[in-house]
C-alpha cells in the first residue's frame, strides 16, 4: 500500500559539485507586527539539506510560499526572514524581489559555488496554486538539480513542489523530506509489533479516513480527545455537556465492530476531568466517562484513564501519536496530554519508536519539552495526514516518475 512511495533519488545519489540546486522549502514561518520570525523550526528542519549540498560544492536558490497573499504583497515578502535564514544557514543568503524573469535568471546564472539565493514569495504568482506549467519551467530553467525538502506542503500539486519535477533529469528528495517519509514508513509499512495509534482532538470527522486506512495496521488504537465522547454516548453513556457528534454515532459502532472482526483492540478513556464551564476558572471534578451529570462536561482523560492507557503505550514497540487527551491550551486540562507524553517518552527510552505529528500534538509536545524524549516529530500537519489516509502525495509522486 504504501512502499510505492519510497523508490525515490536521494541527496546522496546526485553530484552537486559545481551545480546549482534548486531546492523547495517550506519556509511559511509565523512573523510578528514587527516581521521578525517567531518560530524558526521550519528553517532548521532544512538547514541539513542546504548545508549538504553547499559541502558538496554547489551552489542553492531557494524557493517557498509564505502565507496566503492576494498578489504581490509586502506583508508576506520573504526578505523577511533573510536575516533568520542567514544566521541559521551560517551563509549570507543573497535575495531577488521576485521569483521569475531577467532579473532573477542573471541573479541565479551569476551564483558561485557556496553561494544561497532566495527567491521572492512563489505565491505572489497565482500560477503557483494553479500548478501552472510555464511557471513551473521558468522556475526551472534557474537551476540544474531539483530538490524537494517541502514535506508541509508535498500534499498541493503546486507549480513548485509537483509540476516542476517533469523538467528536471536530476531530482531527489532532501533530507527532511526523507526523514519524515521513512518515518511514517517506519510506523505503516515496517512496524515493531505491537503498534500503537493514539487519535485524539476534537473530532471524529476528521479522523475517518485515518481510522478506516489504520485499523488493520495497529494492534491498539486508543481514542482520547473530544472524539471520545462521540464512541461513549454511542454505547448509550451519559456525557453531559461533552463535545459530540451525533451524526456519527453509526460510525463509531461501525469502527468498533470493524475492530473486533481485525483484532484491533479500542481503548477509550474511562473516567474524565469534568467542569461546568468551558473555561479555566471552572468548577472541576471527576466522573466515569460515561455517566457525567447534565450540565457538565468532560475535557481531559481523568487519572484511572492515564494508569490504563499509560500501559498500553509502554507496551507498544511502535507508536504513532496525533492528537491531545484534551483541552492542553488550559492548565486544568492539559494533565491527561502531558501523562501521554509521559508514557510515549518512557516506550522511546525503552526501544519504541515514536512519530508524533498533526498541530495540535506537536504544539503539546514542544510546549511540555516531550520534544526531544519522542523518536521523530513530523513537520507537516496536512501532508502528514494524508499520508496515515492512505493517499499518494503528489509532491511525492512527482520526484518518483
Amino acid at each position: 500500500m504504501w512502499s510505492h512511495n519510497f523508490f525515490a533519488m536521494t541527496m546522496n545519489q546526485i553530484e552537486f559539485k559545481n551545480k546549482k540546486a534548486l531546492v523547495r522549502v517550506d519556509f511559511n514561518v509565523p512573523l510578528d507586527e514587527h516581521f521578525n520570525v517567531t518560530d524558526t523550526t521550519r528553517i532548521v528542519a532544512a538547514k541539513d539539506t542546504i548545508s549538504d549540498i553547499l559541502e558538496k560544492g554547489g551552489a542553492v536558490i531557494l524557493m517557498s510560499h509564505l502565507g496566503r497573499p492576494k498578489g504581490k504583497d509586502d506583508q508576506f515578502s520573504l526578505s523577511h526572514i533573510v536575516d533568520t535564514v542567514s544566521s541559521i544557514l551560517g551563509v549570507s543568503v543573497k535575495f531577488i524581489d521576485d521569483c521569475k524573469g531577467e532579473a532573477v535568471e542573471n541573479a541565479a546564472a551569476a551564483l558561485q559555488p557556496g553561494e544561497v539565493l532566495l527567491l521572492e514569495n512563489l505565491r505572489f504568482y497565482e500560477e503557483e496554486e494553479a500548478g501552472d506549467h510555464a511557471f513551473a519551467k521558468a522556475l526551472s530553467q534557474l537551476a540544474d538539480v531539483y530538490v524537494n525538502d517541502a514535506f508541509g506542503t508535498a500534499h498541493r500539486a503546486h507549480a513548485s513542489t509537483a509540476v516542476i519535477a517533469q523538467y528536471f533529469d536530476n531530482k531527489c528528495f532532501g533530507h527532511l523530506m526523507s526523514r519524515e517519509i521513512e518515518s511514517l514508513n517506519k510506523v505503516m509499512d515496517t512496524p515493531e509489533r505491537p503498534l500503537a495509534a493514539i487519535l485524539g482532538g476534537a473530532k471524529v470527522s476528521s479522523k475517518i479516513t485515518i481510522i478506516e486506512n489504520i485499523l488493520d495496521k495497529v494492534d491498539d488504537l486508543i481514542i482520547v480527545g473530544g472524539m471520545a465522547y462521540t464512541f461513549i454516548k454511542a454505547q448509550g453513556g451519559s456525557i453531559g455537556n461533552s463535545l459530540v457528534e451525533d451524526d456519527k454515532m453509526e460510525l463509531a459502532l461501525s469502527i468498533m465492530e470493524q475492530a473486533k472482526e481485525k483484532n484491533t483492540r479500542i481503548h477509550l478513556p474511562v473516567d474524565v476531568i469534568t467542569a461546568n464551564d468551558f473555561s479555566e476558572n471552572a468548577t472541576r471534578d471527576v466522573a466515569a466517562i460515561d455517566n457525567i451529570p447534565d450540565g457538565w462536561m468532560g475535557l481531559d482523560i481523568g487519572p484511572k484513564s492515564r494508569e490504563i492507557l499509560k500501559n498500553v503505550i509502554v507496551n507498544a514497540k511502535t507508536i504513532l501519536w496525533n492528537g491531545p487527551a484534551g483541552v492542553f491550551e488550559m492548565e486544568p486540562f492539559a494533565h491527561g496530554t502531558i501523562a501521554l507524553g509521559d508514557a510515549v517518552a518512557e516506550a522511546t527510552k525503552n526501544g519504541a519508536f515514536s512519530l508524533v505529528g498533526g498541530g495540535d500534538s506537536v504544539a503539546a509536545v514542544k510546549q511540555f519539552g516531550f520534544e526531544h524524549k519522542v523518536s521523530y516529530v513530523s513537520t507537516g500537519g496536512g501532508a502528514m495526514l494524508e499520508m496515515l489516509e492512505g493517499s499518494i502525495l503528489p509532491g511525492i509522486a512527482a520526484i518518483n516518475d
